[in-house]
């Protein structure tokens, strides 16, 4: 049965529409709030929330509904995804809960829950608390009421923390990198521990003012920083996302180097000191194909999972891995994190340049890419990937790749959007076969 609230990467929508109402929002906090209150102790939760206007109301709303079911709240205030859970699991809560549509415009906003030991919720604890929100919450007393409060040092025990991802005869002396934030929720915490590793900082997307996050800064919009470091001549340039999971790094030359090199140098270089687990790594059906081919000529596999950092990571701890990640950006090193961390990917990256003395684009160039194809088709409703003539198309394409490529069709989990992509050595064909599949697409769906 399909969830009816939570999609790949918990809850998320346009603001005062929908299920991204201060009501909702409520309603999930009471949901989750019955779901995990186990035992007599005293529960607790932690919120943070990235720079969006709408995560005040939001936060509140969570407060009120937490506190109506006897949890106590603390509040972080502006903070990345991965600090979320990081303090989830130190203070020893109950679950955790991060206000955020990641790299989405300031209108959307977002849910994502963590549970005690700072993963994200599994599939059937989602829905769980699905069933949850639909019924009446059973309030507790006026005297069992929880309380709320606001911690001070967030900030400062997240930068302590991801330092710690880098090995203490490390310094960034000499290095200059540019920064950007995308106005998000890491707008003071990833320069400070990049600058207090040694580096020269230059800053951008560091003043939030309510509805600028992602505004033509960020890992999704990433001509600013590729600007600013020939401007600046930096050595390098890291773009983060709005709540800062995601990273995607800007060589000395302005070229943009996405996740399956930044995966593809972190699990190589480990592999080499003997640190990889797993005997590879996770990434998933979007993940290049000459990652999977670099992987296997060093005797490492590469393990794919469905579109989602969730679904890597499930996959990563049943398999022993401790590197995993998304083409996208998210960077999973379960060394240091229980999820995507941007920053502490940012880390090890320039930990890279420092140890190879070399430019950033030899030391990030790890492979050589297939030719590889993606375009989104929009549409208004309806399920066009059932269409008789969609299915041909596909079915089509997929004997004409045969053994010399891949595809994958799949519709977003949180836009009304059908992803069709392809790769092979023959870039043409790829082009014309995905242009062919979405034609149909768009027919179908009118």
């Amino acid at each position: 049965m399909g969830r009816k609230f939570f999609g790949t990467d918990g809850i998320r929508g346009e603001t005062n529409t929908g299920a991204m109402t201060a009501e909702m929002a409520m309603r999930v906090a009471q949901a989750a709030g019955a779901h995990f209150r186990r035992g007599d102790h005293r529960h607790r939760v932690v919120i943070g929330k990235d720079t969006r206007l709408s995560g005040y109301m939001m936060e509140s709303a969570l407060v009120a509904g937490f506190t109506s079911m006897g949890v106590d709240v603390i509040m972080t205030g502006p903070l990345p995804t991965p600090a979320v859970a990081l303090l989830t699991r130190e203070m020893r809560a109950d679950l955790g809960v991060m206000i955020s549509a990641s790299h989405n415009p300031y209108r959307d906003n977002g849910i994502k829950l963590f549970g005690p030991d700072g993963f994200k919720l599994d599939d059937d604890t989602e829905a769980a608390i699905e069933a949850l929100i639909e019924q009446q919450p059973s309030l507790v007393p006026a005297a069992h009421i929880g309380r709320a409060r606001r911690i001070e040092d967030a900030r400062g025990r997240y930068i302590h923390a991801v330092k710690q991802s880098v090995s203490d005869d490390i310094s960034f002396d000499g290095l200059k990198v540019v920064i950007d934030c995308a106005h998000g929720a890491a707008y003071q915490v990833a320069p400070s521990a990049i600058w207090e590793l040694g580096a020269e900082i230059v800053t951008l997307g560091v003043d939030p003012d309510g509805t600028n996050i992602n505004d033509g800064v960020g890992s999704t919009a990433i001509a600013a920083v590729q600007a600013k470091v020939i401007e600046e001549g930096a050595d390098i340039g890291i773009a983060l996302d709005g709540d800062a999971d995601r990273l995607i790094v800007i060589d000395e030359k302005g070229q943009a180097v996405d996740g399956d090199q930044i995966m593809a140098l972190i699990a190589t270089r480990m592999a080499e000191k003997g640190e990889l687990t797993g005997g590879g790594m996770v990434a998933t059906v979007m993940s290049n194909l000459g990652l999977e081919r670099h992987l296997a000529e060093r005797g490492l596999s590469l393990e794919r999972t469905k579109v989602g950092d969730r679904y890597v990571l499930e996959r990563m701890r049943a398999g022993g891995f401790n590197v995993g990640g998304e083409q996208s950006g998210h960077m999973i090193l379960l060394d240091h994190a229980t999820t995507g961390d941007g920053t502490v990917a940012a880390l090890r990256v320039l930990a890279s340049l420092v140890r190879e003395g070399r430019p950033a684009s030899e030391v990030l160039h790890r492979f050589e890419r297939v030719p590889q194809v993606l375009h989104n088709v929009r549409y208004a409703g309806g399920h066009p990937l059932e269409a008789d003539s969609v299915k041909a198309a596909i079915a089509d394409a997929e004997a004409e790749l045969a053994e010399k490529g891949r595809l994958v069709i799949r519709p977003s989990g949180t836009e009304p959007v059908i992803r069709v992509m392809a790769e092979g050595d023959d870039e043409a064909q790829v082009e014309a076969v995905v242009t062919r599949i979405c034609d149909a697409v768009r027919e179908a769906a009118g």
